[in-house]
């Protein structure tokens, strides 16, 4: 139970990556909020996993829907202890294939969503004695990956956005850090993009031979969240097999 009496918030966490963080995080004691553009899955989770949490339709690319999240979130638990910043979308293409838009759109969500969120949770984590802001990379964001301009470099940025608020947050209590999974099955992200023999030469080129799993990743973020780790911050902890050495 090293999140018992925390109250925590996932963006992203209808499916995947993030339903796996709600479920752990809650399993770990934590009062969980959870939000989402898919409002039918959201809801539908919600109602699963019983009174320890709360779903909340929301779009991270919108300033408005952020105050109201962070509000209702501390109406219904009380306050807010930690932040995930996992919601995120993928774009995979040659710089000639890719444009304009999809750069936008990328970088909305996976930059200017994780920045909207922190500026929005600062005061509540603030006025609990601090907390731990979690922001979910990539190991694109450590070396270069071909057709993955616009995603890598959404998650370079993920990377300075962690180092420059946790100098400047340090002294509220608040701790920042990011997690830079590499391949993790069973998170839709990288389901159904690869077929079987690609996703095999993937597996191989692993050091440790085997992709990352999903309560791998959560129970890193877990640590993260905990005051187990209470003297780190500024932190980028990759988590893919050794696939970046």
């Amino acid at each position: 139970m090293k999140l018992a009496g925390k109250v925590i918030l996932v963006t992203g966490g209808a499916r995947g990556m993030g339903e796996n963080h709600v479920r752990r995080l809650l399993a770990e004691g934590a009062r969980v909020a959870f939000s989402d553009v898919d409002v039918a899955r959201g809801e539908q989770l919600a109602a699963a996993l019983g009174r320890e949490v709360r779903f909340f339709p929301h779009d991270v690319r919108r300033e408005e829907d952020w105050k109201r999240v962070i509000e209702e979130t501390c109406q219904v638990f009380g306050g807010l202890d930690g932040l995930v910043n996992n919601a995120g979308i993928l774009s995979r293409g040659s710089i000639l294939e890719e444009t304009l838009d999809s750069l936008r759109a990328v970088y909305e969500v996976n930059v200017f969503g994780a920045w909207l969120g922190i500026r929005a949770a600062v005061p509540v984590l603030e006025a609990r004695g601090g907390g731990s802001i979690v922001n979910v990379a990539s190991q694109v964001a450590v070396r270069g990956w071909v057709d993955y301009s616009v995603y890598g470099s959404s998650k370079w940025a993920i990377r300075g956005l962690t180092r420059h608020l946790a100098l400047e947050l340090a002294a509220k209590g608040i701790r920042v850090n990011a997690v830079l999974p590499g391949a993790v099955v069973g998170t839709g992200l990288l389901d159904g993009r690869l077929d079987e023999e690609r996703l095999e030469a993937v597996r191989r080129s692993i050091p440790l031979g085997r992709f990352v799993t999903r309560d791998e990743v959560s129970s890193l973020v877990i640590h993260l969240l905990s005051d187990e780790a209470a003297s780190i911050t500024g932190s980028e902890l990759l988590i893919d097999g050794g696939a970046s050495i």
